[in-house]
């Protein structure tokens, strides 16, 4: 299981110092209430950031990107609720960005690879993929959309409000209802036709 002591220590342990370099100020936070806000939204952003991009190292890489720009960011927050909002709203925004980004990369072709003098490696899955062909849930999951994917994290696995998922996604408070209706209905269709 991962845990907070796990991830990135350039992002737990940034000073303030070490901030203003970067670009940015925790003038909002001080360094302590910054390290406990860490400490309480690290494991849940990067458990978000690893089923949306269904890959630990992206996850991983996502994580220091989005506490990065966070502190960048300097923003002032009404409440404990708003902060973990705009992170998560940073963090959404990221993989989406990513996604873009991926889509248009160009991809090289086994042929052209080993032309190079590279040798294809074996398609072995990786331990992720390996897991998620045991699970069907993981598999109906993936078989969504990634707005819906997002919906449906915030809401079951994060527990948040429909408010905080209207936040932090940039949606109508009033469309999340509709919409998580919508992917639940998507889910449950794929789930019935793994089990059959």
């Amino acid at each position: 299981m991962i845990d907070a002591m796990s991830f990135p220590l350039a992002i737990r342990d940034m000073t303030m110092p070490d901030a203003r370099e970067a670009g940015g100020t925790l003038s909002t936070m001080g360094e302590d209430e910054f390290r406990l806000f860490y400490e309480r939204t690290a494991r849940p952003l990067w458990a978000y950031l690893s089923r949306l991009t269904g890959d630990a190292h992206k996850a991983d890489d996502l994580l220091q990107e989005t506490y990065y720009r966070f502190c960048r960011a300097a923003a002032r927050h009404e409440s404990e609720s708003h902060r973990r909002n705009s992170l998560f709203r940073i963090a959404t925004n990221l993989v989406r960005d990513t996604a873009r980004h991926d889509k248009y990369r160009q991809e090289v072709s086994l042929e052209e690879h080993a032309s190079q003098g590279y040798e294809p490696k074996a398609n072995a899955p990786t331990p992720e993929q390996q897991v998620a062909a045991q699970s069907d849930l993981r598999r109906a999951m993936s078989r969504l959309e990634a707005p819906q994917r997002e919906l449906l994290w915030l809401a079951y696995a994060q527990g948040a409000s429909h408010e905080e998922i209207a936040a932090i996604l940039g949606l109508r408070a009033i469309s999340v209802r509709t919409l998580l209706l919508r992917a639940r209905k998507k889910l449950a269709g794929f789930l019935e036709g793994a089990a059959r």
